[in-house]
């Protein structure tokens, strides 16, 4: 039995970042959008479980300077998607932990964003 799953989001960098300054509109549908994205992908692909570990790694297209805190306002739907689809029953402490966005080596030909889900690590 597996015991992670990633979910590659079809962005190539995030779609929202906590010094977004956008239009409430605007930003409801990007949320609703990437929440929506996570439950189709996760309801298909990933089991229903006790509790989940999560990690948002974004890989750039360059090495410019990125404070990784600013992907926690990508990461939040993206945990909601994965509540929305069954995977765990609540978005609290006691089934869902993460861990700070990662911000991985830059990749000028493959820039995106992937979840990465572990079964139970708390």
């Amino acid at each position: 039995m597996t015991d992670s799953w990633t979910i590659r989001l079809p962005y190539t960098t995030p779609p929202l970042t906590l010094n977004g300054r956008m239009h409430w509109a605007t930003k409801a549908r990007i949320t609703r959008e990437v929440r929506g994205y996570v439950w189709g992908t996760s309801h298909r692909d990933v089991p229903e479980c006790d509790s989940i570990h999560v990690t948002l790694v974004y890989v750039p297209r360059d090495k410019r300077g990125r404070d990784r805190d600013n992907l926690v306002a990508t990461l939040k739907p993206c945990i909601d998607g994965l509540v929305d689809a069954g995977i765990v029953p609540d978005d609290t402490p006691d089934f869902v932990s993460w861990e700070p966005p990662v911000i991985a080596e830059p990749d000028p030909k493959d820039p995106h964003l992937r979840l990465e889900i572990t079964r139970g690590k708390r």
